[in-house]
C-alpha cells in the first residue's frame, strides 16, 4: 500500500526582493489528512500555497505534492490538485454549468459537460447550474468555485481562506463539503485560515505559521489535550503563537 505523504516541504524559503516571507519551512502532510494552516494575515500562508500549487518557485528548498516536485514536475502536480483561491474568479456572463464545462475542457476532463453536471449534483447545488454567475452571492460563487476545483477529482485540494465573506450558512455548507470530499473520495485537504474555531470542526491536523516560520504542528486531538486549561480555541491559537519553534 502506498503511504507516501501527499505534501512535503523541505527547507523551503521564499523571498520577495529583500523581504523573506518563508524561513526554512519543513512540513509533511499525510494522505487523507484535512490540514488547517493557521496564521495571521501576512504570515506566509498564501505564499506557501502558491508554491505548492506551482504558481511561484521557492527561492530555496524543495516541495513535492503527490510525490512530484513542484518545479521540475509541474504538470504532474497540477493534474493531481484542485485549488480554490481566496478570490474565486469565474465568468459572470456564463452560467455556472458553462463555467464548469469550460474549466473541465481546460483540465482535459472526459466529457466535461457530464462531469460538470455530476459535480453540481454531488455538491448539492444542481439548481445553480442554469443560472448566470452575474449576481451570485459570495456563498453561491464559493460553491461553484469548489465545484471547479474538484471537477477532475483531484488527490489534493487547496483552499485559501475559504470562509472569507461567507455567512454562517455558507460556512456550514463549506464544512460539510470538505468533510464529504475527504470521507467519500479520500481527498487530502490543505486549508489556509486564521479561524481556529472553524478548523476545530473540520481538520485532523493543524499547523501554525508565524512570520514565515512554522512554530507548531500536531493533530487537533493532541492540541486540545496539550492546552486543556484554555477556555476557548482562540486562546489556544494565541498561546501557540508563543510556543518556541
Amino acid at each position: 500500500m502506498d503511504t507516501d505523504p501527499d505534501i512535503e516541504l523541505a527547507g523551503v524559503t521564499h523571498r520577495f526582493g529583500d523581504r523573506t516571507v518563508l524561513h526554512d519551512l519543513d512540513l509533511t502532510i499525510e494522505r487523507g489528512e484535512i490540514f488547517g494552516f493557521l496564521g495571521h494575515n501576512g504570515a506566509g500562508k498564501t505564499t506557501t500555497v502558491n508554491i505548492l500549487t506551482t504558481l511561484i518557485t521557492p527561492t530555496a528548498g524543495s516541495a513535492r505534492v503527490c510525490g512530484f516536485d513542484v518545479v521540475s514536475q509541474r504538470a504532474d502536480v497540477t493534474r493531481r490538485i484542485g485549488y480554490l483561491p481566496a478570490e474565486v474568479r469565474l465568468y459572470d456572463h456564463l452560467t455556472a454549468l458553462e463555467n464548469l464545462e469550460f474549466f473541465g475542457r481546460l483540465s482535459g476532463v472526459d466529457n466535461p459537460r457530464r462531469a460538470a453536471q455530476e459535480t453540481l449534483d454531488y455538491l448539492g447545488c444542481t439548481e445553480l447550474g442554469p443560472r448566470r454567475m452575474a449576481g451570485f452571492s459570495t456563498g453561491m460563487r464559493q460553491r461553484i468555485g469548489i465545484a471547479q476545483a474538484v471537477l477532475h477529482k483531484p488527490q489534493v485540494l487547496f483552499l485559501d481562506e475559504p470562509t472569507a465573506g461567507l455567512d454562517p450558512v455558507g460556512v456550514r455548507q463549506l464544512r460539510e463539503t470538505v468533510l464529504r470530499l475527504n470521507a467519500d473520495l479520500g481527498m487530502t485537504v490543505f486549508m489556509n485560515t486564521h479561524l481556529l474555531s472553524e478548523v476545530a470542526k473540520v481538520c485532523t491536523t493543524i499547523g501554525v505559521l508565524n512570520a514565515g516560520e512554522l512554530i507548531y504542528k500536531d493533530s487537533l486531538e493532541q492540541t486540545l489535550l496539550r492546552f486543556p486549561d484554555e477556555s476557548s480555541l482562540e486562546d489556544i491559537y494565541v498561546r501557540m503563537e508563543q510556543v518556541p519553534s
